[in-house]
Formats: C-alpha cells, sequence, structure tokens
C-alpha cells in the first residue's frame, strides 16, 4: 500500500500562533509576556517581537510595574511609557517586506499599534485574547482604525491537540 500525506498536522495560523508564544517567552516583563509574528502572503515568516524596553537600555534603569502609586496621574513610576510592544518590534523586525502580511499576535493590539499596523501595509490580523476590560476605550478605537482601513481581524481559536 503507498504511503499517504499525514491529515492530522498543523494549520499555518495553530503554526504561527505557538511562534508567537514562543517568542513571548523572551519578554522580560514580569506580569505580561505577549509576542507578535508577521508573515508575507505566501506565509513565510517576515518578522516576530516580544514586548520589552527598547534595545541597549538595561533593565534596571526602568520600572517594571503597572501600579501608579498615590499619585493615579504619576505613569514615570510605571513600565507603561518604557515598553515597546510586541507588534511594534515585529514590525521593526522585520526582514522582507510585509505588505498584504498577516499579523498573528497574543494580545488584540492596542491603538498606538494599531496604527502602525496600518501603516505598515498589513492586512490581516488575527489574535488571542482580548481581555483588557480597563482599556475598552483604547480597543474599540482600534477596532474602528482596523475596520476603516480595510483590515481583517479575527480571534484565534487553537485548533490542534498536542
Amino acid at each position: 500500500m503507498e504511503p499517504k500525506a499525514r491529515k492530522n498536522y498543523l494549520s499555518w495560523d495553530d503554526t504561527f500562533m505557538m511562534i508567537a508564544k514562543v517568542i513571548a517567552q523572551r519578554s522580560k516583563d514580569p506580569s505580561t509576556q505577549t509576542g507578535a509574528v508577521i508573515v508575507d502572503k505566501n506565509n513565510n515568516l517576515a518578522g516576530m517581537g516580544y514586548n520589552d524596553l527598547p534595545c541597549g537600555v538595561k533593565d534596571n534603569l526602568f520600572p517594571w510595574g503597572k501600579d501608579y502609586g498615590e499619585n493615579k496621574q504619576n505613569i514615570h513610576n510605571t513600565k507603561y511609557p518604557y515598553i515597546v510592544h510586541a507588534e511594534i518590534n515585529a514590525i521593526l523586525n522585520a526582514s522582507r517586506p510585509i505588505e498584504e502580511g498577516t499579523m498573528y499576535c497574543l494580545l488584540f493590539p492596542c491603538s498606538e499599534c494599531a496604527k502602525i499596523i496600518i501603516q505598515s501595509g498589513i492586512k490581516k490580523l488575527i489574535y488571542e485574547d482580548d481581555r483588557y476590560e480597563l482599556n475598552k476605550n483604547n480597543f474599540s478605537i482600534s477596532k474602528k482604525l482596523f475596520d476603516a482601513a480595510g483590515i481583517k481581524y479575527k480571534k484565534y481559536i487553537f485548533k490542534k491537540n498536542l
């Protein structure tokens, strides 16, 4: 009997989301590790990134916490103004053209990332988690921007049991 091609293999979505989960483990952020992967229109890996401080910035020079402290306006004591998001790092690290490409990311992008994703020419977004209830407005702005730019986005559902 002639051997047949295996049927139980990873889909492209499963493959690239798994890569996003692996690259997220490079993050030094103690509370949130997230990753993003960009593939071109032929499903060739074009770039990947994780959330971290900018290259060359020493880890001990800036805060990693999320707590604003007593002064709720003091963002300087948090990680937020210093961290580069995974989506931005993936775009900056791209080694080939990403126009018409797809971004796979673990968290739904914030509005700042959404603008850069649109500007980069990416046309499709697959995301795993949109749990950020604290930033509902920010993420509704992202969706509004994506809709206006014609970028398709969908929540990822893992199909493969390993």
